[in-house]
């Protein structure tokens, strides 16, 4: 998901693409806008995500507000509350939701599936690719 989005909004200018244990409090500070994607466990955002919102949350806060974001959950079942999480963090940071949250859900329910590694269909893929081009061209348009 994060990949096929990337490459979208690659089209409409430079993209920086980090995985959240490699990403930073100076990431946050040097983009222009974020698109947060992330894999929902057990109703809740993922720890490795969880881990990087605790790190970037204090030295980033009062520096990036306004910023527009967006933010994309991959869950089993519903998605919602990894969603409000990811939200009510944007909402300290005062962050502009430009894009409703984007939830795929695989319907992973069984330990063999929720452990499988997972195809997204192309159709949502499609759908990925839009949120990031939207969100690119929004903000080299100035609309953001």
């Amino acid at each position: 998901m994060a990949e096929a989005t990337a490459a979208a909004a690659q089209d409409e200018g430079a993209v920086t693409l980090k995985r959240a244990d490699q990403a930073g409090p100076g990431d946050l500070l040097n983009a222009d806008g974020y698109i947060f994607c992330a894999p929902e466990n057990l109703a809740a955002i993922a720890g490795v995500m969880k881990d990087f919102f605790d790190r970037c949350y204090y030295p980033v806060l009062g520096r990036i507000e306004g910023r527009p974001y967006a933010q994309m959950v991959c869950a089993g079942s519903d998605g919602e509350n990894a969603v409000r999480q990811i939200a009510r963090i944007a909402q300290g940071w005062r962050l502009r939701e430009v894009q409703a949250p984007l939830i795929i859900c695989t319907h992973a329910q069984t330990p063999e599936q929720i452990l499988a590694e997972k195809t997204i269909p192309e159709a949502e893929l499609e759908q990925c690719r839009a949120l990031g081009m939207a969100l690119a061209a929004g903000l080299n348009m100035g609309a953001f």
